[in-house]
């Protein structure tokens, strides 16, 4: 569900979790809360409907102030950033599964949020646990926006005119600021986005993707020689990884509404000599996975979640500081105008 920008904002400030709106030299909006360090909504210029999801609750002041308020998980929607490997951080009890808790130093955090210059910049300091050495750890994140011009605005075709364009560039940083060596912990960037899409991950040859959670039809998931397709559309709760050696640095979420069609790319760097911690949850030295999709149709709402990796820091090498750079780039316009782009920008084996 998309809640257009003057309302987010309008609700957000009535009840105290005010949000910032960066904009880029094209026109792009992004607006970022604090709160959970979220990048909440993308806008292209003059548009007021976002490429995210929301939560529903952030309708109106009265139900976002009791979303808010509860115990739960505060899953504000838009994209966020957190920590891997998952069952170090997220399984309190692992092996034991049962229980899945977002350490609330993580998430929300407490994101203080700046300005210098033209770039919105916003940090959590954080001490966490990791469960399976039960080791703490305190470490830093820092995350910023910066332009990110259309790519395709030298390879223009007949039907980009009719497309709507929003971009940002993330840099993010991960800092150990513990003593003794790093653990091995890295990014993982997830952006929530409607339900009920197409994930297209272009790939450098077969790679048939892991299932971690719930189980996905073969019609919903098709690996070809050179892209995945996953159709985000099941009820439940369903996730799967793809391998750093697999992809090329881009992945897509195609979905449709009615004639029009909206189109998210994520383009990031991909270092297959880096280590790649998240692991399935009952194989933990499967190692290697760089992309992720989580579809979600349950209690927790309705979205379709793309998601990134970057190697560890405390790695082999021993680094304590990690550096992230990626652009998101989205497009909105008539169906087969869109369906260009993303033949163009992920891969032409796209029909």
């Amino acid at each position: 569900e998309t809640i257009n920008r003057s309302k987010l904002i309008e609700t957000l400030e009535a009840i105290g979790k005010p949000t910032q709106t960066w904009e880029s030299p094209d026109g792009t909006k992004a607006l970022v809360l604090p709160y959970g360090g979220r990048i909440l909504g993308l806008f292209a210029p003059g548009d007021e409907e976002s490429f995210f999801w929301s939560h529903p609750a952030l309708q109106s002041a009265e139900t976002a102030r009791e979303f808010y308020g509860g115990k739960q998980w505060h899953n504000s929607g838009g994209e966020r950033t957190w920590l891997s490997p998952e069952v170090d951080f997220f399984f309190p009890d692992f092996p034991e599964l049962k229980q899945y808790w977002q350490q609330r130093e993580l998430d929300p955090g407490q994101y203080e949020a700046s300005r210098s210059g033209g770039t919105l910049s916003w940090t959590n300091h954080a001490t966490l646990t990791l469960s399976r050495t039960k080791r703490k750890v305190e470490l830093e994140i820092t995350k910023s926006l910066a332009p990110a011009l259309n790519p395709l605005r030298y390879d223009r075709d007949g039907t980009d005119s009719a497309v709507k364009y929003a971009g940002y560039t993330l840099r993010t940083t991960l800092d150990f600021k513990g003593s003794g060596p790093a653990p091995q912990v890295g990014l993982w960037h997830l952006t929530q986005l409607p339900h009920g899409g197409s994930l297209l991950v272009p790939t450098f040859f077969r790679s048939q993707p892991k299932i971690y959670m719930g189980s996905i039809g073969q019609e919903d998931l098709i690996a070809g020689d050179h892209l995945i397709r996953y159709h985000m559309r099941a009820a439940g709760e369903h996730k799967l990884g793809i391998r750093a050696t697999a992809v090329t640095g881009r992945a897509g979420y195609l979905h449709s509404h009615g004639s029009e069609a909206s189109l998210v790319i994520r383009n990031f760097m991909v270092n297959p000599s880096g280590e790649y911690v998240d692991v399935p949850w009952t194989e933990t030295d499967n190692f290697g996975f760089a992309v992720q999709a989580c579809n979600v149709n349950s209690n927790l709402g309705a979205f379709s979640e793309l998601e990134y990796h970057v190697p560890a820091i405390g790695s082999p090498e021993g680094s304590s500081r990690s550096e992230d750079q990626s652009q998101l780039w989205a497009f909105r316009g008539p169906e087969p105008a869109v369906k260009s782009v993303a033949r163009r920008l992920l891969s032409s084996d796209l029909e």
